[in-house]
């Protein structure tokens, strides 16, 4: 385990003209040294049990560093061990990113959430939808809203039983050569249901990157480089791995169900579920041409804290990326209480047609509503995501806390999660609460 506290990650200090942000003794934050080293403790636990290979995990309080620490290796057959700079998948922690994209066109009155998404993507005017076993011309029209708080209607391709979803993995979405390809593509398939009747993850940030390519008039790519990396100085955030960045890229892992170990994966099947076995885009990191916004970046744990800390309230070092208003709006809960679930989210065990026990889901954020509901310790009201290989984040915006983790195990541990948020709660002695 090793504990970085001098700098934001001294490592990368070196050459950066943006500040870094700045670090400060936990007490100073109103949180424990002596109980924040549980989160190293417990980080150690997993990647010494090879559970998983390598982790890092940075704490920040009222805007401050109060801990980031590395613990294990580069990989389950790489014993250097692994580095604050080192690269990672970061999957559908890609979503909230896109959504901040999308909504800084909204600040500039380029659309409105009623708007209709055929309004700026003509392919999706005339959809179907499955019912009973036929597909059925769509009754509705789905809506920027519910594009961006995943009630559109449209699924990823997880489960090999569900007829919408054979469709999906049968069209090769992930092979489209573009975002105007894979619309294309996606508009031959049927919507899963009526939009707005029901909560199911899927695809629909990936569209929302087509969105906000149509309305800037940029790729996608540029949009994000342009008016999210630089200004926020994310100089390692992209859909394409630098050739000089390819040795900090580590690899990725899935799960042996048979020992409980984290074991190397096939790079050529990187997605490693139903749906990505043509992982296409999902894990094409060298020719990128079809940029998708619902999981095909690439970050390091610095980049991803410099932006979780930005949407606090939208600004970082001076440079404001949006009116905190807007943040205030994309992490209120934009589900309806008579919405039900399908599907899973990567981050909640309970998202597949239960209740949904405390969760909610903003505009490019699933937000908790209710803490004691939720089964685990935070606030009500704190916004987050995850990543597919593990990675996870989020937002208190009540204890002005910013947590992000990153590694590399597909699915991650289902006890991972709550346990970094029990480890990082504990540690506080003073409560905004």
């Amino acid at each position: 385990m090793k504990l970085i506290l001098s700098s934001l990650f001294a490592v990368l200090a070196i050459g950066v003209s943006a500040q870094e942000l700045p670090t400060a003794k936990p007490e100073r934050e109103g949180m424990s040294s002596e109980r924040l080293e549980r989160v190293a403790a417990m980080n150690d636990r997993y990647t010494e049990t090879g559970k998983i290979a390598g982790t890092l995990t940075a704490v920040l309080r009222n805007g401050k560093v109060v801990h980031a620490s590395a613990s294990g290796n580069k990989s389950a057959t790489d014993d250097h061990p692994i580095e604050m700079d080192d690269l990672f998948r970061i999957y559908s922690m890609s979503k909230p990113i896109t959504a901040v994209a999308a909504m800084q066109l909204y600040e500039q009155g380029k659309f409105q959430l009623t708007d209709p998404v055929s309004k700026f993507i003509p392919e999706l005017k005339d959809l179907k939808v499955m019912k009973n076993g036929k597909m059925v011309p769509a009754q509705k029209q789905m809506t920027m809203q519910q594009l961006l708080n995943h009630t559109a209607g449209l699924s990823y391709g997880f489960d090999p039983n569900d007829p919408v979803d054979q469709a999906y993995q049968k069209a090769d979405i992930w092979g489209a050569k573009d975002l105007d390809d894979f619309i294309t593509k996606v508009a031959a398939l049927p919507l899963k249901f009526e939009p707005g009747e029901q909560w199911h993850y899927s695809i629909a940030v990936d569209v929302t990157g087509l969105v906000v390519q149509r309305l800037s008039g940029q790729s996608f790519d540029e949009y994000l480089q342009e008016h999210i990396f630089d200004p926020l100085d994310m100089k390692d955030t992209f859909f394409e791995v630098p050739e000089n960045k390819t040795d900090r890229f580590l690899p990725n892992h899935f799960l042996n169900p048979q020992n409980g170990q984290a074991v190397v994966m096939d790079p050529n099947q990187e997605g490693g579920i139903p749906g990505f076995e043509n992982c296409g885009a999902m894990c094409d990191y060298e020719n990128v041409t079809l940029y998708a916004g619902g999981g095909g970046l690439v970050s390091t744990l610095r980049d991803y804290v410099r932006f979780a800390e930005a949407m606090r309230d939208g600004e970082l070092d001076g440079v404001r990326i949006l009116s905190p208003k807007t943040v205030n709006y994309m992490s209120a809960n934009h589900l309806p209480s008579a919405i039900a679930s399908s599907g899973g989210s990567g981050e909640q065990p309970n998202l597949g047609g239960d209740s949904l026990g405390g969760f909610g889901f903003g505009l490019g954020f699933g937000i908790v509503t209710d803490t004691a509901a939720n089964g685990s310790m935070g606030s009500a009201g704190q916004y987050f995501w995850g990543g597919a290989a593990g990675t996870v984040f989020w937002i208190d915006p009540i204890e002005n806390i910013v947590v992000v983790s990153m590694m590399q195990l597909m699915g991650g541990w289902p006890s991972y999660r709550p346990d970094l948020r029990v480890a990082t709660y504990q540690s506080l002695l003073e409560t905004y609460e």
